[in-house]
């Protein structure tokens, strides 16, 4: 195989960033592309000189020769979709989270296991230069034993963001965790490890009668390897984001992670060691009235070709899409104990 053939599921904003970097990529081809909603297709598919199809199930039966399927649809649809998709025998890249629910993430993972086919989970955070160079000194032990990290989620996400959308929704949302924060609680676990236990509050202070779960939430945490650490996050940052922190306290050093979107070194003392020359980031994932996480979508792509085309080593596969997701459901199930 020379090339892989690609088709985007949800013709959204976030499929433009992703035909983007398709297109970008030696190797890969956008082949075709599906949306129930006939215009969405059509208009990507003229864009990038593919075919337009309006049912993943016509999309699947179809002589278009598709090698892997990108799923960019509501959160609520990955598990379903990704597993008609791996039992067709195509490949597939879902879009973060890989789902909403612990028991969904299994039968996508025994969906590819049977299938013989790969199930990529999008977390391009984990790309960020000063994330990948906390990551190396942390894997070197330049920090030594980590005791405590802190991790802070302030955005603002306002009625017009959830207005006559999917967003807001538990059934296809999932939860503020799930849409907005579920990339920042995958670098808890690719930088610190897997979580033990957790106990945690939430709240909706903002937006009742706008979404179905909570704005702002309060979350302690163990983790296996003893460390301890917290979340604070909210989309009731006054009219615009505010900041995405990650800071680390460890035997030797603490460094933080910050800027809004995890983008920036923004503090380090590390024993005898200083990090430096850091490349420039991409900028973030831009939707008009707000931003969203770092659009690092290029990185993906080039991890696609190498681990189909050359048999390169996968970066984020479907253990580390359902650890995150098994994260957020410890969280929510402590909520959910109290949540008013």
């Amino acid at each position: 195989m020379n090339e892989i053939k690609i088709a985007i599921l949800g013709c959204g904003r976030i499929a433009q960033r992703h035909a983007h970097h398709i297109s970008k990529t030696p190797g890969l081809i956008l082949a075709a592309v599906c949306d129930t909603v006939k215009e969405k297709a059509e208009a990507l598919a003229k864009e990038y000189n593919s075919k337009a199809f309006y049912s993943l199930t016509d999309m699947l039966k179809s002589d278009a020769a598709i090698n892997l399927v990108s799923v960019c649809t509501p959160n609520g649809l990955h598990a379903e979709q990704s597993i008609e998709i791996l039992n067709s025998g195509k490949h597939v890249l879902c879009e973060k989270p890989m789902a909403i629910d612990v028991q969904d993430c299994g039968a996508m993972i025994q969906a590819a296991e049977k299938s013989n086919k790969r199930l990529f989970v999008i977390k391009q955070n984990r790309f960020n230069p000063p994330v990948q160079a906390v990551k190396r000194i942390i894997e070197e032990g330049r920090l030594g034993k980590i005791y405590s990290c802190q991790l802070s989620c302030f955005w603002n996400r306002n009625e017009d963001y959830y207005k006559d959308s999917w967003k807001g929704t538990k059934k296809l949302d999932g939860g503020t965790l799930y849409t907005q924060f579920s990339h920042f609680v995958d670098l808890l676990y690719y930088l610190i490890g897997d979580v033990k236990k957790v106990k945690a509050l939430g709240a909706n202070f903002q937006h009742k009668g706008i979404i179905e779960f909570e704005d702002t939430g309060v979350v302690i945490m163990e983790f296996y390897n003893k460390a301890i650490g917290t979340i604070n996050y909210t989309v009731n940052s006054y009219k615009k984001n505010m900041e995405g922190s990650l800071t680390i306290f460890a035997e030797k050093g603490t460094v933080k992670i910050g800027g809004q979107y995890l983008n920036e070194l923004e503090y380090q003392c590390i024993e005898d060691y200083t990090i430096e020359n850091l490349p420039v980031g991409n900028t973030a994932n831009n939707y008009g009235a707000y931003q969203g996480s770092m659009s690092n979508h290029d990185e993906v792509y080039n991890n696609v070709a190498e681990v189909l085309l050359n048999e390169g080593k996968i970066t984020t596969n479907m253990f580390d899409g359902l650890k995150t997701v098994e994260i957020i459901d410890k969280i929510y199930a402590e909520i959910n104990k109290n949540y008013d």
